[in-house]
């Protein structure tokens, strides 16, 4: 699907430990900006994946920038099989993330023009990382169904995490959790699929895998949910989340089989500036669902940027 983003490029910056990162950069046909939106994807997500979203954001005036994580899209996969999902620390995430806000600062001329985060799944959990790492940077930030916790049965929770800390014991951290491997999203069937309720938009997902197999990213390795449990351990560990002073809108869908929609509500609550929205019947990709969902977020975000 093409939409009406111009101005765009894409380039490449190094890691503090000497990664390539991609970026892009897709700026408004506006005269002056409203202000610098930094777009956050998820796991397994890519530049490609949300230029409806870049659309919807350059139209409203705002010059929008966004990354591939490293170990994804087309940045560096740090393993030999770039299928496998794979970090070291989400600390490695934090750090790629203040080289791209570095490169932001260098490229806006106007210190006065808010920057926003919008930030999904696992781009908002690492949202908040950066937030409470580095304060009064970020003017506003929107959340969407970030991934604040995986499950929400807390005996399943603990049986992984067992399991995870012994493949981590004994040498398998580069290894798939059990029951993942190669299979990416481009060979996913829509019926029954956690993600998206549209049939349209979730085949667009296809075809960009399709067009370009480097994209693609299966399961994820022993070390990078290893990794994920020591860091929502730390964002939920007391007076953590408090520190963060910067408004946050969370949106929520209510549908969510991909991330705990209750930690999401305990973790926002104790944010001293917050506001939580549930869209009603969304599936956890808010983005890419059917248009009264999308609709309703924009509304939001609207209304949030406003303020």
């Amino acid at each position: 699907m093409l939409f009406g983003v111009i101005k765009l490029r894409y380039g490449y910056f190094k890691s503090l430990d000497g990664l390539s990162i991609r970026y892009g950069i897709w700026e408004t046909e506006h005269d002056i900006p409203k202000g610098i939106i930094i777009l956050l994807g998820g796991r397994a997500e890519y530049l490609e994946k949300h230029l409806e979203t870049v659309d919807d954001l350059t139209s409203r005036g705002f010059n929008v920038y966004g990354m591939d994580w490293r170990g994804q899209g087309l940045s560096t996969r740090v393993l030999k099989n770039r299928k496998k999902g794979f970090v070291g620390s989400y600390d490695e995430y934090v750090k790629d993330l203040y080289c791209l806000f570095n490169i932001i600062s260098e490229c806006n001329t106007d210190p006065e023009i808010p920057v926003i985060f919008i930030a999904h799944s696992m781009g908002g959990h690492i949202c908040l990382r950066f937030l409470h790492d580095h304060p009064n940077l970020i003017n506003k930030a929107v959340l969407v169904s970030p991934m604040i916790d995986i499950f929400s049965l807390s005996f399943a929770d603990r049986a992984i995490r067992k399991i995870v800390n012994f493949a981590m014991a004994t040498g398998f951290k580069e290894a798939y959790v059990i029951g993942k491997g190669d299979k990416d999203q481009s060979r996913m069937k829509f019926e029954g699929n956690p993600l998206t309720s549209d049939y349209t938009r979730f085949e667009n997902r296809i075809r960009d895998i399709q067009q370009n197999p480097d994209l693609a990213l299966g399961g994820v390795t022993y070390g990078w949910l290893n990794a994920t449990f020591q860091s929502i351990d730390l964002i939920a560990s007391s007076g953590y989340v408090e520190k963060i002073n910067t408004p946050v809108l969370c949106i929520s869908a209510s549908n969510d089989k991909v991330v705990s929609v209750k930690a999401q509500l305990e973790i926002c609550s104790r944010l001293p500036d917050y506001r939580f929205i549930s869209i009603n019947g969304a599936l956890h990709e808010v983005l890419h669902e059917k248009e009264p969902f999308r609709l309703k977020f924009l509304n939001e975000f609207d209304k949030f940027v406003k303020e």
